[in-house]
């Protein structure tokens, strides 16, 4: 039976609609539900129209966006590639210089290189070529131009009592006389006199040992890494050095004009000292020949670093050479001679030897400009390039852009760098243009471009 109760709340309460939520329906099934029009059943060719549909405008903007990107980018850098060989060899087969059998000693053409090297290379006494590297402290701390002669430099009483010495090199020199700088340096290099050498030392650095100092600094400076100066003349044995040590010092000091005059000279007259003062380098006389110093003592035997000039194509080229350690003879003075007259032999081959050679031709095509996107435009030497070399010698060619940018266009003849032959003082240069146009990459090498 119903309670009262239950029964009349039951009936007081009002039925109420329950309606569940609708499953979203697909965009055409959608359609179809509202017009009462059923959907299309699906198939393979509608599925991939429906994405076609969608897709295709997302592709398209990011094709555009990609060819807009690939435009703005920034061109890659272009750079020359060198076609040409490499290197060129002199013709004429291996050089051969007439090296002596005994000692060492080295050649080479300044500015270019080593002609060659014979002997042990390793630090040997150099006697009185030591003289070289005072000669060289002297002018780098007082320098000499033009005509100039140098302040006056009074003879102390040590230089006047070391001028008397029987077993040494010397120039007889008094005390209270004046010299200037430049004869001073004549007495040290013509007549190889160890008392001036003393004197000059103490006189630039107020004492022999703070001389010797500045020598050795002077030589780390020059690279001259066996070397070792333990007096400012020479006449310790203890002061060493090897063949091309002493032509990196050559090489600097004979920058200096009034030293290349004063090696040069066969015999000089100085006032206060009696006579004519010859020259220990008896070849000075012979063509080309022009320095530097002799050296000689027991241990050191025979010793000429020389100084020899050739003319190629019109202009003077400077030899450097050094014969060490000559002591195939009985006494010392014949020791001395036979460096000369070996040196000499060297000097004379050596002449001949250098040459000149046409390495680069006007015109002719020795690389290309390379855009970065497969374009290639080629470059041509703009005049003939010779370098100097002797028979065997090998030269490296090297196409630069000469210090500015190699352009992204340009017109046929314009300079876009350079081809050099060749390093430092011996160095050869010919400015490279452009054979045709230089046109900047299209559209389409921009578009396409990967990396």
């Amino acid at each position: 039976p119903v309670q009262p109760q239950a029964q009349a709340s039951g009936l007081a309460e009002p039925e109420r609609t329950r309606q569940q939520p609708l499953p979203p329906l697909p965009p055409l099934d959608l359609l179809a539900e509202l017009t009462n029009t059923p959907p299309p059943p699906p198939t393979p060719l509608r599925t991939t129209m429906r994405r076609v549909r969608i897709w295709t405008p997302l592709v398209l903007l990011l094709l555009i966006v990609f060819a807009i990107v690939q435009m703005v980018r920034p061109l890659p850098a272009p750079a020359l590639t060198l076609t040409a060989a490499p290197t060129f060899t002199f013709e004429g087969g291996e050089l051969k210089l007439p090296f002596p059998t005994e000692g060492q000693g080295a050649v080479e053409v300044e500015g270019v290189g080593s002609m060659g090297t014979y002997g042990a290379q390793t630090p040997a006494p150099i006697a009185s070529v030591t003289k070289t590297m005072t000669a060289y402290v002297i002018l780098r701390d007082h320098p000499l131009k033009g005509k100039q002669q140098g302040p006056e430099i009074e003879i102390d009483q040590k230089a006047a009592d070391q001028g008397k010495a029987e077993h040494e090199s010397t120039a007889a020199v008094q005390k209270g006389q004046k010299y200037t700088e430049k004869e001073l340096l004549e007495l040290l290099m013509i007549p190889s006199a160890n008392n001036v050498a003393r004197l000059l030392a103490r006189w630039d650095a107020g004492s022999e040992a703070a001389f010797v100092e500045k020598m050795n600094a002077a030589a780390k400076e020059l690279g001259m890494t066996q070397s070792t100066y333990t007096d400012p003349s020479g006449l310790l044995d203890s002061t060493m050095s090897t063949p091309k040590d002493q032509l990196k010092l050559a090489k600097a000091v004979m920058q200096y004009d009034v030293f290349r005059e004063i090696v040069n000279m066969p015999n000089v007259t100085v006032d206060g000292i009696p006579g004519r003062i010859e020259n220990n380098n008896n070849i000075l006389l012979k063509p080309g020949v022009s320095g530097i110093k002799t050296g000689s003592s027991t241990p050191a035997g025979g010793n000429l670093l020389w100084a020899a000039n050739t003319v190629v194509d019109g202009q003077n080229r400077r030899i450097l050479g050094i014969v060490m350690g000559a002591k195939d003879a009985a006494e010392l003075g014949k020791k001395l001679q036979l460096a000369i007259d070996n040196s000499y032999k060297i000097i004379q081959q050596a002449q001949d030897d250098v040459t000149s050679a046409a390495v680069v031709r006007r015109g002719q095509v020795l690389g290309y400009v390379d855009d970065g996107l497969g374009g290639r435009t080629p470059v041509v030497a703009t005049k003939e390039l010779k370098a100097i070399g002797w028979p065997g010698l090998q030269v490296k060619l090297d196409l630069t852009d000469g210090g500015k940018a190699v352009p992204h266009a340009g017109k046929a003849g314009d300079i876009v760098g350079q081809v050099s032959i060749g390093t430092g003082a011996g160095k050869v240069s010919s400015p490279v243009a452009l054979q045709a146009d230089l046109v900047e990459p299209g559209f389409d090498k921009k578009l396409t471009r990967v990396g």
